[in-house]
């Protein structure tokens, strides 16, 4: 299939050459705990004169990152052993935990102790808002003298034949049809020894590297699930109540065969956060996390505890599920990736923050060797592989490296086997489990089953309603950064085929088929960032690429 080029910029555009030592491409925990402690080892070996630059293509930084979030302490300890005396900022501890298995009609039975699954046990964890800890760590990192630029979204990367040596800002200023405004603004184009790649889940420039650099051979696809978050202030009964614990939820209102669960975490003494991931693989061509998350709420075991109570945010993302196998390599010639790019998350206890902390600083001391020995070839940097083999990081993703897969025959089955990979050290019934992508899961529309919730402006919002509590903004004159790479498949094939499921994955009301059309309208300024699209679509016809510097969610103590 012919993809679009990776970029929205003009060609034949000079631009301003920035030359660095080391760029950051994104500014989550990944990339600043990698600049951080890349910053510590250079200086301690005086190479302290060394430019590092991170670029965020939000307009603040932590504007769009997201998380649930209950957060690992082991990440933040080996990157600040004295992490509580320098003012990191914790919301609340866990206190008590249990897990709720949800069944129809309003019922639900409860684990806790002994019951509770081992993996959703938080004793001793923090309750954090990532937006607050990606501002912290941006803090630590400007002390540190290292430069950060927000609104800086990277649009394509650049090579010497194979070799990564930086990229390419994208354009302000370009019109819907391409064309210069009077407010054009040519994005600089940042050169470095060494680019690491921290954008997240799906990041357009790392998706490119995958298949450039086949960085996916031999591994198992990865596989994704969309999250749907909402935080609330609620009753002063139920905040009491509910402060400093954690509790997650199975079941309802997923069908046998659908991966999933929620969350719900009291922050705050008047705060919940509360949340609802689905396998991507769900095969549902009417699928739709959000739907999905409303009916959730309108379960009779968390509507009470939204009665009376006001939304305060949404948002929404996609989160790397796949586990050890369907982790990239992480290293090329000039370039490492980082944090969700790299699939540094663990499914079975829903955490990332740690790992991706963890996978920058080691990230960090392959980069720091390679640039002492003047060597950031591929094989200068393959230190980075050796030193995750050999991490507390690859211990914990090792220990459930067939968690995820183990579901794609159904809940029961995965339940069967994760009981047993908890007593053959994360083997399971099968030694290695295939993995597949999302998008080939999809079913006919003929199969397709999901209904509709009902809407409400109390508990139940609808999409449009929720985007508009995600802050999403964009510059609406600019070409749409969300690319239908053949239109005429939405139109020939896919309404026939599978009802047009971006309608209903989006979590964010973009694509809309109004009756009669003979086209998709793309609401291209509501899209919060998450990817779903690009990961979902069954014939994988959707591009997501960086949209103009600042646009996007604006996620504020997320």
């Amino acid at each position: 299939m012919s993809h679009h080029p990776t970029s929205l910029n003009l060609p034949d555009v000079e631009r301003e050459e920035l030359p660095v030592d080391v760029l950051l491409v994104g500014a989550g925990p990944a990339s600043l705990s990698c600049a951080i402690h890349l910053k510590r080892l250079l200086e301690e070996r005086g190479m302290g004169d060394k430019e590092i630059l991170v670029i965020d293509k939000a307009k603040e930084i932590g504007h769009h990152t997201l998380s649930g979030a209950v957060m690992d302490p082991r990440g933040i300890s080996d990157l600040f052993p004295d992490w509580r005396e320098r003012g990191f900022p914790v919301i609340s501890e866990v206190g008590d935990d249990w897990a709720e298995w949800l069944r129809p009609g309003g019922k639900h039975w409860t684990m806790k102790g002994p019951l509770c699954p081992p993996q959703l046990k938080n004793h001793g964890n923090l309750m954090v808002s990532l937006n607050q800890v990606v501002g912290w760590l941006a803090e630590q990192a400007e002390q540190a003298e290292i430069m950060i630029q927000p609104g800086f979204p990277a649009s394509e990367t650049l090579y010497e034949g194979e070799r990564v040596v930086g990229i390419d800002v994208r354009d302000g200023g370009i019109a819907k049809d391409g064309s210069a405004k009077a407010n054009f603004e040519a994005g600089a184009r940042v050169r470095a020894e060494v680019t690491v790649f921290a954008e997240g889940t799906r990041g357009s420039l790392a998706k490119q590297l995958f298949t450039r650099h086949a960085l996916y051979a031999g591994k198992n696809p990865q596989t994704y699930g969309t999250g749907i978050k909402e935080l609330w202030r609620v009753r002063e009964e139920v905040g009491r109540e509910m402060h400093g614990k954690v509790f997650h939820t199975g079941g309802y209102p997923l069908h046998a065969g659908g991966y999933g669960g929620s969350w719900v975490y009291g922050v705050a003494p008047d705060q919940i956060s509360i949340g609802f991931v689905v396998g991507l693989d769900h095969g549902d061509a009417s699928l739709d996390p959000h739907a999905l998350f409303v009916q959730w709420k309108q379960h009779e075991r968390i509507r009470p505890l939204l009665e009376g109570g006001e939304v305060l945010r949404y948002g929404a993302k996609t989160i790397p599920e796949g586990g050890y196998y369907s982790m990239p390599k992480l290293f090329g010639d000039g370039f490492v990736l980082v944090g969700d790019s790299a699939g540094f998350l663990n499914a079975a206890s829903l955490k990332g923050i740690h790992l991706s902390i963890k996978s920058g600083m080691l990230a960090a001391e392959a980069i720091a060797d390679a640039l002492q020995a003047g060597d950031t070839s591929a094989q200068g940097l393959a230190r980075y592989g050796e030193l995750f083999e050999a991490s507390w990081a690859k211990d914990e993703l090792w220990g459930v490296r067939n968690y995820r897969q183990a579901f794609a025959s159904g809940v029961s089955t995965g339940m069967l086997d994760f009981a047993v990979q908890r007593v053959t050290g994360g083997r399971g019934l099968q030694a290695r489990r295939p993995g597949h992508e999302d998008h080939a899961c999809m079913q006919s529309a003929a199969q397709a089953k999901l209904e509709k919730p009902k809407f409400n402006d109390a508990d139940s919002m609808d999409k449009l309603t929720d985007v508009y509590l995600s802050g999403a903004i964009h510059e609406e004159d600019q070409p749409s950064h969300l690319l239908v790479v053949d239109p005429t498949i939405c139109v020939e094939r896919c309404t026939a085929e599978y009802g047009n499921p971006c309608q209903h994955f989006c979590p964010a009301a973009v694509y809309e088929w109004p009756e009669g059309a003979d086209s998709v309208v793309i609401n291209a300024s509501n899209c919060v960032h998450c990817k779903t699209c690009d990961i979902a679509d069954p014939y994988e016809n959707i591009e997501w690429l960086v949209p103009e510097g600042g646009g996007g969610p604006k996620y504020v103590d997320m």
